[in-house]
């Protein structure tokens, strides 16, 4: 028999797979991880299919050097060959995103030496007359018996040793599961309320076609739009209770690892044991041991980011992503796979049901999708007034309208959530004498100043140096700081308002690890008033039904961004925002400060219309032939010298000459992590053959470019 593996290299010109004869006692399916001598050295790879014989002589053939017990499903093998073609990778790399976490190392199971009271340790305690036991040795069985098996290292080994030479201690070694910890984040029940009429029947609409393969053969999926508030996570949680009592698996998909905890709680309230998580904040061996749980169908359903979409299920009934106008579904590396075109792919392979929710769903899944509505709140409640504050006269962060607002709630006692999509204390930093700007030294973007820590530091490469005190240009002393962050802003609060009994939390990605942002959830939930102050991840996904006024800092940002996105981003943030509050008794304010009163974005989401706003926008797009009308691709040819990356972005651009497609560029890039960077973007109403063509341009002209030193990244529908 023959096995033919694709080893898990990232050099591009290497292409698999290769033939390997089994030896004996070697059984492998489709999915097998395998060790493999790999020209002078081992490689693990996985075995994408098996044939009878090879067109190489056997004798010249190499035998796998080992079988490992950590294989992906022959489904999954199949989703990688998708991958590779659909975003211009290799099946190598798509394939290294679906090993169980830490195969590459080693990892597997936890196990520890436990120990467990015999029958004649039993009798042992129970003797009238006693058997001889030291009082240490009767501890030990007192505290076996009550406890049951305990890991040895707990209670002492060697004195355990000693009593199982007697026969009354049994000790063994077993397997120690790492589960990740639990966070009650929000409110959560074991069983389901009543639903709305709107809930109901969205659900009926989703358990029919999970009953009927006719309605999901090549059906596009369902979009599930509705406003916040109203109820969406109802109907996941009982679409996939009907996966489950279907005999079927389910994955949920979230935006952010910061949501996690959350749409975990109620998913593990309602289904118990049966969820598992994934996502990378998680120790390798707690995701190890969920991935295991998931492989060998001790957990059926799986929650998660982005990368849960490769979650080892079996026959998947439901692939649920949340907020899916999210961005973060858009993966960085190579393949930079986007999780919700990766789900639709994975639901069509697998005859699934596919549903997607957002209460600002992308124009492209309004168009592509079956629409369900849910119009109204779960609460009936109106949704809040929204007001637009102009800062174009203004040189502080907050608007005198709203720090009246922030001192009004202060004094009534109640919850708000404060917006300003930027982290740190100032934007940047500049000398007033000689106009000097602090630059990061690898990037060609300005260092943001930290002052919690004393630091300045580049969001793109990480690169951190102290706060400077003196202009190195001209020596003055006069350093301005421009801009706010949401550090800054926390510091603002603090004085405005104090902390005595109105606590201000802040949720941003400075603010620690996950179970300390999950920390910081549960006390703002607790708390009976208070501020919550972060970047748009305190806008995603979270019910605070006592929040009752929201604040939008620098709402126009995002549109100042160059991008066709910019005004579906903004609107976005706004209308997140905005539905986060208005559930509580104090009834419900929204501010908004800009610099763009005007901008159509903010004036649709002021009126919360989101039709409007799509429609507007997808007459836009269609006169510009942008998506859902067009498909995008963009090529970033990178090196250390800027020539290097130009002749390498134009060579690629030769190799498309005659596609019927838009090719624009090469055009140049900031600097980026010490290396210079050429762009080409490629527009085609024709999809596949654009992306064809472009993955053979790439594979043409990036194995000699990377002997030159100069690398090559393709991003299909980039974000």
């Amino acid at each position: 028999m023959i096995a033919r593996v694709q080893p898990l290299t990232r050099t591009r010109a290497v292409r698999g797979p290769f033939d390997y004869r089994l030896g004996p006692g070697q059984e492998v399916e489709v999915g097998s991880l395998l060790k493999v001598p790999f020209g002078a050295r081992s490689s693990l790879g996985v075995v994408v299919e098996l044939a009878e014989r090879s067109e190489l002589a056997p004798e010249r053939l190499a035998e796998p050097e080992a079988v490992l017990g950590t294989g992906v499903g022959a489904d999954l093998v199949r989703l990688a060959g998708w991958m590779a073609r659909e975003y211009c990778s290799t099946p190598a790399r798509a394939l290294a995103l679906m090993l169980a976490p830490g195969a590459a190392a080693g990892t597997g199971a936890k196990t520890a030496l436990v120990a467990e009271l015999t029958p004649a340790g039993r009798d042992a305690l129970s003797a009238a007359d006693g058997v001889r036991l030291t009082a240490r040795q009767r501890e030990l069985l007192d505290a076996l018996a009550g406890a049951g098996p305990t890991v040895a290292a707990q209670l002492g080994t060697e004195g355990l040793r000693r009593l199982e030479a007697r026969g009354l201690v049994l000790l063994d070694r077993r397997a120690r599961p790492r589960r990740p910890a639990r966070h009650a984040v929000g409110a959560a029940s074991a069983i389901a309320p009543e639903l709305t009429g709107e809930q109901t029947a969205a659900l009926a609409e989703l358990q029919s076609a999970m009953g009927d393969p006719a309605v999901r053969q090549g059906h596009p999926g369902f979009l599930l739009q509705g406003v916040t508030g109203s109820g969406k996570t109802e109907v996941y949680l009982g679409a996939v209770a009907a996966a489950l009592a279907a005999g079927r698996t389910a994955i949920v998909l979230v935006p952010e690892i910061a949501l996690t905890p959350q749409v975990l709680w109620r998913f593990q309230a309602r289904f118990g044991d049966v969820v598992a998580v994934l996502h990378s904040a998680l120790s390798v061996g707690e995701r190890h041991d969920e991935w295991m749980r998931l492989r060998r169908g001790e957990a059926r359903v799986c929650v998660g980011p982005r990368s849960a979409v490769f979650a080892p299920l079996d026959d998947i009934g439901l692939i649920v992503v949340d907020e899916e106008h999210e961005s973060s579904y858009k993966h960085e590396g190579d393949p930079r796979y986007d999780a919700r075109t990766v789900a639709r792919e994975r639901a069509r392979q697998h005859d699934a049901v596919l549903v997607v929710g957002s209460a600002t769903p992308r124009p492209e899944s309004v168009v592509g999708m079956t629409r369900l509505r849910l119009a109204q709140r779960v609460d009936r409640r109106p949704l809040p007034a929204v007001e637009v504050l102009d800062m174009r006269d203004r040189h502080q962060p907050l608007h005198p309208e709203t720090r009246m607002a922030l001192a009004d709630l202060r004094r009534a006692g109640g919850k708000a959530i404060l917006l300003l999509n930027r982290r740190g204390w100032s934007n940047f930093l500049s000398c007033r004498a000689c106009g000097r700007v602090w630059l990061c030294p690898n990037c060609e973007v300005a260092l943001v100043l930290h002052r919690t820590g004393s630091f300045v530091a580049c969001h793109h490469c990480g690169h951190r140096e102290g706060v400077p005190h003196r202009c190195p240009a001209c020596a003055s002393v006069s350093v301005a700081r421009h801009g706010a962050g949401t550090e800054r802003i926390e510091h603002e609060l603090r004085e405005a308002l104090g902390e005595d009994g109105f606590p201000i939390f802040r949720l941003d990605a400075d603010s620690a690890t996950l179970p300390a942002r999950a920390k910081t959830l549960q006390r703002f939930e607790a708390a009976p008033a208070g501020i919550l102050v972060g970047t748009q991840m305190v806008a995603k996904g979270h019910d605070f039904p006592d929040v009752s006024l929201g604040v939008v800092l620098d709402a126009d940002q995002t549109l100042r961004f160059p991008d066709f996105r910019a005004e579906e981003r903004t609107f976005a943030l706004i209308t997140q925002l905005a539905g986060r509050t208005g559930r509580g008794a104090l009834g419900s304010r929204v501010l908004v400060q800009t610099l763009a009163p005007d901008a159509r974005s903010i004036a649709f989401a002021v009126h919360h219309d989101s039709d409007g706003f799509i429609a507007d926008e997808l007459t836009r797009r269609q006169a510009l032939s942008y998506p859902p009308y067009a498909s995008l691709i963009r090529v970033v040819c990178s090196a250390e010298e800027e020539p290097l990356a130009r002749e390498t972005a134009a060579s690629i651009h030769a190799e498309l000459t005659g596609l019927d497609a838009a090719v624009l560029g090469p055009a140049p890039l900031f600097r980026l992590r010490g290396r210079s960077r050429s762009q080409l973007v490629v527009k085609a109403v024709d999809r596949q053959p654009a992306i064809d063509a472009v993955g053979r341009a790439v594979d043409q002209v990036a194995p000699g470019a990377a002997r030159r030193g100069a690398a090559v990244s393709v991003d299909v529908d980039p974000q």
